[in-house]
């Protein structure tokens, strides 16, 4: 989990995002982890499924990829924003982060395909994520959605148009059948 920590939240600032709230509710996190985040996440981690896979490069962690199925994410399960396009039960990948220092080189490209692969090796029928199209370069602040681009080279296809924004662009439905 350490790894996890060193791409997310290296110094464990207490109130950093630790990729829990589209999963658990604040009761839940505290009944995980108490006051600590960090242990609600490695509660998390501990589960039969991970909710999600961490990028290396040679030994180094430098990538985080939040991927599990759908089911497993109450926020997205229960958006009114980003619903289903059928009854498939896909897996869903809702964040992405590269550190610093290590942007710009493929990481997110890789990260996608080894999230992918996880899914397929888990059972998954198909793997979602939900980008947006920028025109230019990306607001770095929505950067954890992904682009469009990022993810047709990984396969996927668009499915949808959510009614979700991020930096007031739509937040497209791309899928990726196994």
């Amino acid at each position: 989990m350490e790894d996890f920590a060193a791409v997310v939240n290296p110094s464990h600032r207490a109130k950093h995002c630790w990729c829990l709230s589209h999963r658990l509710s604040a009761q839940e996190i505290r009944e995980r982890g108490g006051e600590d985040r960090f242990e609600a996440m490695c509660s998390l981690s501990r589960e039969e499924i991970a909710p999600g896979v961490i990028a290396y490069l040679e030994d180094e962690p430098v990538g985080w990829c939040s991927i599990s199925p759908r089911s497993q994410i109450p926020k997205l399960e229960n958006s009114k924003l980003i619903r289903p396009v059928d009854s498939v039960m896909v897996w869903s990948i809702i964040c992405m982060v590269v550190r610093s220092g290590f942007r710009r080189r493929g990481v997110n490209r890789q990260m996608v395909l080894g999230a992918v692969e996880y899914a397929r090796e888990l059972g998954a029928p198909a793997v979602e994520a939900y980008p947006v199209d920028p025109e230019g370069r990306m607001d770095l602040t929505m950067a954890f959605v992904g682009t469009r681009t990022m993810f047709e080279e990984a396969g996927f296809e668009v499915v949808g148009v959510s009614d979700a924004v991020a930096s007031r662009m739509p937040r497209l439905i791309m899928r990726r059948t196994l």
